[in-house]
């Protein structure tokens, strides 16, 4: 449910330490108590910093095949992307947490030359459990592969005590899945 966040202005990452650098390269996922721009004060989430050791344009076809997205972001069973015009999408996604399934609805903006991904909810649309959910996904070029940000802010109506720390561990739950599939995509392409 809080793997995917609030929406975003065209802050990056923040500047990782000296020590967060070396975690960085040792394989580490750096997790800063930073959310996106524009969160609102209420909101849990924070970014996610990682070395993805493949491609930026394998990282970047991972990300944006929207209906893949199950295959890395915790407790999502399906989404559809509903209605495409250029680089905006509406997905609905359907998230199951134990015996209790929701849905809600994202609008995404990609930025291929930038190689980053906004989105926030589709306040239009029913959103479930979710009363606020943006971030971004920003993919740079680094020796050795890719060098992914994930930036999450969200909040539902389920009372925070309940919640806290959830957005956190699906920052990291998050990465971890996504760096599992980027490294399958070359065995599923050969497969074909």
């Amino acid at each position: 449910m809080c793997a995917l966040v609030t929406s975003a202005g065209a802050a990056g990452p923040p500047a990782p330490t000296p020590e967060q650098q070396r975690r960085l390269a040792d394989g580490e996922i750096v997790v800063f108590d930073v959310r996106p721009d524009g969160a609102s004060p209420g909101a849990g989430g924070g970014t996610a910093v990682a070395v993805v050791p493949a491609p930026v344009e394998r990282v970047w076809a991972v990300l944006t095949d929207y209906p893949g997205h199950p295959r890395y972001y915790p407790g999502v069973v399906a989404a559809e992307v509903l209605e495409v015009s250029g680089p905006r999408v509406l997905v609905r996604y359907t998230v199951r947490i134990g015996f209790f399934t929701f849905r809600f609805h994202m609008r995404k903006v990609s930025d291929p030359a930038r190689r980053r991904i906004e989105w926030h909810l589709a306040e239009d649309r029913a959103n479930g459990l979710l009363r606020e959910n943006s971030g971004y996904w920003l993919v740079e070029a680094r020796p050795g592969g890719s060098l992914v940000t994930y930036a999450i802010a969200v909040r539902s109506y389920v009372p925070s005590f309940l919640t806290a720390g959830s957005e956190r561990a699906s920052l990291v739950e998050t990465v971890t899945g996504l760096r599992r599939v980027v490294a399958d995509a070359p065995r599923q392409q050969a497969g074909r």
